[in-house]
This record gives structure tokens, C-alpha cells and sequence, in this order.
């Protein structure tokens, strides 16, 4: 077999960057060490930045994400058990963010690939990357047990943080940059109405709670957990039990709960890897970084990725031209190390530390005090927010 471009992983970021390319004329294969359905029931955040929902419109796949997705223009801080909204619409000139899940973002992109009939496989074993340092890459992969071997120009790493391009490179070509935060989040995704019309990020003594949605009848919570607990151990109406404790009088009044139907734990972590191109090997997504879920930047961060990627592509075969190739590692990592930076700000922000002790309670508290009390302090935080400018 042979292509042009070979894409590793088939979750949203490699679906996007094959669906951009195919637009543009450019042959992919898809490879995928896991089954459709195991990719579609992986349970992610789902708030987009502008600039992800106009590449979505861009790859044709915006249609469903415009008729079910939800427009939100601000969201509310809750700390000292009072709420403060930050109105992102007005603090940014007009721009806001879209609640849309990353399920139904995946599920999209799988569908338009489908339709196109472009060649993904699923379920491919033992993939491993060869000769991206020459001007020949390659990779190979079993299914049904026999060997394949797919020739390419460019191998696209949109395999994870666990995936095996990065883990490919040679030793001491890459540097990695990581933060592992002692607490992770304990998700509950019901069929229930949200809340609240709006997400609360709420900051309290017992710690970190987040009340999120995915449409108009179904949400997603979260409540701050050590990283010790299992989710094994949560009975759904003790999860209901401490987020109402982290909450404030109106919303533990509204609350409706129910049966869930999706509960994990997600530790929490910033991790970046440089640089991001190793010859014709590029990395892209959680395969070169990842950022607390905090900022609602995980997704949003790697949709740049496949943006500045795919147009590298798209010059190079229309061109001939190696700038945006040369130029995609130092391009993302400029906007990766701003989305890091804020990520990590608004976890330590909102988190219950254990070393933070009361300090840092009254800490936090003044420092939230200062950001609803002051319109450059809160215009800073709608601003990343909603996504800087590429």
C-alpha cells in the first residue's frame, strides 16, 4: 500500500487532519489500534474555541455541531458561596465558545469519512513507525495476522499521549516537560438537565467542582477527588452528595440527579514535548502535549495543531514549498506554551492543594476577589478563555 499522508490514531485529531487533506486532494490512510466503537465511547470535555468550530465548517463537518451544539457567552465563578458570571461575549468584543461533546465531534468526522469512502483501519496491531528521518517513511501494522507495510511521503502522530510515534523517536531528540497534579477529577455524565444554562466553575473548602453539559438533557459534573480514590468506590448518590456540598444554595436546590451513566476519574496533568517534527514524523494533539482539563484547552489546542499541519501539507504539494513544514513545531508550541500557562493558572486557581494548607484558601480567595472585582483581571481570563488569535 501506499499514500501520501499515513495518519496514526483516529480520534478527533487524526479524523480532522484526514478529512482537511481529503478536501484538499491529498491521500491518507487512517490507522487505529482500537476498534470505532471503543474510540466513540471515550467520554471527553466538549467546550470549543472559535477557532475549532470554523475548522470544523471548514472540513464540511459543522452541519450537527450548529443545529445541537450550545452557544455559550459567559459562565460563573463560584467561590465563598456566592456566583459570578464572566461575560466572555462582552469582555472579548463578541466571541463566545460552543459546548458540542467531543464524542459527537468524533462521531461527525467518522461519519464524512465514511461517506467519502476514505480508507481507516481499525483495530490495526503492532503499528510501528520506520525510516521518518529519510525521505521514504513507512509503517507497519498486523490485522487478521498478517503483516502490512504502507509506504508514505509524511507520517501525521495524532496517537496520543500513549501512542507510538513520540515514543519512536530517538533518545535525546526530544525534550519533555511535565507537571503531575495530586488530585484528579471524578466525572459523572446522566441524563439529567443541566444545573445551570451556563457551566460554574466552583472553588470551595471541600475542593474543585465543575458543573458542565452536553445538551439540554444530559449532563456532565465533576468533583476534585485524590488521586488514590477509584471511581469503583463512588455510589452515584454519594457523587451527588458531595458536588451539592461544593455548590451554592440556589444550584443544590435545582439540582436534579439520576442514574449515571458514565463515572471515571481523569488525573490531571501539563505535559509538552519538543519539538514536534522529527524529519518527516509530525506529532499532533495529546501525542505531544496535554493540559489539565481546567481551561477547556485539550481539544482546542490540537485543533490548531491540525490546522497549521494540514495547511504544511496542503503547501507542500501545491507549492512544493517546505516553509510551513519547517515552521509547524515552533508555530504550535508558541500557542501550546500560552494554552499550558493558562491551564496551569486556573487549576492552581481553583484547586484544593494538599501542602496549600488555610493560606492558601484565603489566597485563592483574594485573588478571585480581585479577578469579578476587576475588568482587566476578568478580561484577561475571557480572553484565553474563548482562544487567543493564531
Amino acid at each position: 500500500m501506499r499514500t501520501q499522508v499515513a495518519i496514526i490514531g483516529a480520534g478527533p485529531s487524526g479524523l480532522l487532519l484526514g478529512q482537511l487533506l481529503h478536501k484538499a486532494g491529498i491521500a491518507n490512510v487512517i490507522l487505529e489500534r482500537q476498534s470505532a466503537d471503543y474510540v466513540l465511547s471515550r467520554i471527553r470535555a466538549g467546550v470549543l474555541e472559535q477557532v475549532t468550530t470554523d475548522l470544523l465548517d471548514e472540513a464540511g463537518v459543522g452541519t450537527r455541531m450548529h443545529q445541537e451544539g450550545l452557544p455559550h457567552t459567559g459562565f460563573d465563578l463560584l467561590f465563598g458561596g456566592e456566583r459570578h458570571r464572566i461575560d466572555l461575549h462582552s469582555l472579548t468584543g463578541g466571541q463566545q465558545v460552543m459546548v458540542y461533546g467531543q464524542t459527537e465531534v468524533t462521531r461527525d468526522l467518522m461519519a464524512a469519512r465514511q461517506a467519502a469512502g476514505l480508507p481507516t483501519v481499525y483495530q490495526a496491531g503492532d503499528v510501528s513507525v520506520h525510516d521518518f528521518d529519510t525521505q521514504h517513511p513507512q509503517v507497519r501494522y498486523q490485522q487478521d495476522g498478517a503483516w502490512h507495510t504502507l509506504d508514505c511521503d509524511f507520517i501525521a502522530g495524532c496517537d496520543g499521549f500513549h501512542g507510538v510515534c513520540r515514543a519512536s523517536v530517538p533518545e535525546g531528540a526530544v525534550t519533555e516537560y511535565e507537571k503531575v497534579y495530586p488530585f484528579g477529577w471524578l466525572g459523572v455524565l446522566s441524563d439529567t438537565p443541566p444545573v445551570h444554562h451556563e457551566l460554574i466553575y466552583a472553588n470551595s473548602t471541600r475542593g474543585f467542582a465543575l458543573c458542565s453539559q452536553r445538551s439540554a438533557t444530559r449532563s456532565r459534573y465533576y468533583v476534585q477527588v485524590p488521586l488514590t480514590e477509584k471511581a469503583e468506590n463512588w455510589l452515584d448518590e454519594a457523587f451527588w452528595h458531595e458536588l451539592r456540598q461544593r455548590l451554592d444554595p440556589e444550584a443544590r436546590e435545582t439540582l436534579v440527579t439520576g442514574p449515571s451513566l458514565e463515572k471515571s476519574i481523569a488525573p490531571l496533568r501539563s505535559f509538552v514535548a519538543e519539538p514536534m517534527r522529527f524529519g518527516r514524523m509530525f506529532l499532533a494533539g495529546d501525542a505531544a502535549h496535554i493540559v489539565p482539563p481546567t481551561g477547556a484547552k485539550g481539544l482546542n489546542l490540537a485543533a490548531t495543531d491540525v490546522k497549521y499541519l494540514s495547511s504544511a501539507f496542503i503547501e507542500f504539494y501545491a507549492e512544493r514549498s517546505n516553509a510551513g513544514i519547517d515552521h509547524y513545531s515552533q508555530r504550535c508550541l508558541q500557542r501550546i506554551w500560552k494554552g499550558e500557562r493558562f491551564s496551569w493558572w486556573f487549576t492552581s486557581l481553583m484547586h484544593r492543594f494538599p501542602d496549600g494548607g488555610a493560606i492558601g484558601q484565603k489566597l485563592q480567595d483574594a485573588e478571585l476577589a480581585y479577578l469579578v472585582q476587576s475588568k482587566a483581571a476578568s478580561t484577561a481570563l475571557a480572553e484565553n478563555y474563548v482562544g487567543l488569535p493564531l
